[in-house]
């Protein structure tokens, strides 16, 4: 998200805090009504006071912070917590079919874009798959290249490698 969004969020109460993980700190943003954003903490966003409300929104964060803690310990699979991505319609139906790609499998960008119903979207799938805004949660960490590469991720490749990994270990 951009700078200027964020202070257009946190002006209508929204909780957020830092969760330490296994591939590093993540950022997470809650309103009252879902999840808006886990992302990657950048330096300059790991100073920010934490800012959980004594509301819904602060409740969310909470459960996020735990499901993303059972996950990475490998004990979730799936996540329960209502989520709000903001996008295009476009992006919005790519996120949706990425929550169908069942936990410790893989799909090609051309077979998400097959998903989709439009086989010649792949590019389009690759951009919007790159600007989901919810890590993890909306698992954008299953895509990969056509050849089977591991292609770019927000929070890096080796966090993607480690996700993937992560889940192949506890796929039983």
């Amino acid at each position: 998200m951009t700078p200027s969004r964020y202070r257009q969020l946190f002006a209508n109460n929204i909780s957020r805090e830092i969760l330490e993980t296994p591939i590093g700190k993540l950022s997470i943003y809650a309103s009252k009504e879902g999840i808006l954003c886990v992302e990657k903490a950048v330096p300059s966003s790991t100073n920010f006071d934490k800012e959980i409300k004594d509301d819904a929104s602060g409740e969310l964060v909470k459960a996020c912070e735990n499901e993303l803690s059972e996950y990475f310990s490998g004990k979730r699979k799936s996540f329960d917590l209502p989520l709000l991505p903001e996008g295009s319609d476009f992006q919005k139906k790519v996120w949706e079919k990425l929550l169908k790609i069942p936990y410790g499998e893989t799909r090609t960008y051309g077979e998400l874009a097959e998903m989709i119903g439009d086989k010649k979207a792949s590019r389009a799938v690759g951009m919007a798959n790159h600007n989901n805004p919810i890590l993890i949660l909306i698992p954008c960490h299953r895509v990969i290249g056509s050849d089977g590469s591991l292609t770019g991720y927000a929070a890096g490749v080796e966090a993607k490698k480690y996700l993937l990994q992560l889940e192949k270990e506890n796929q039983k």
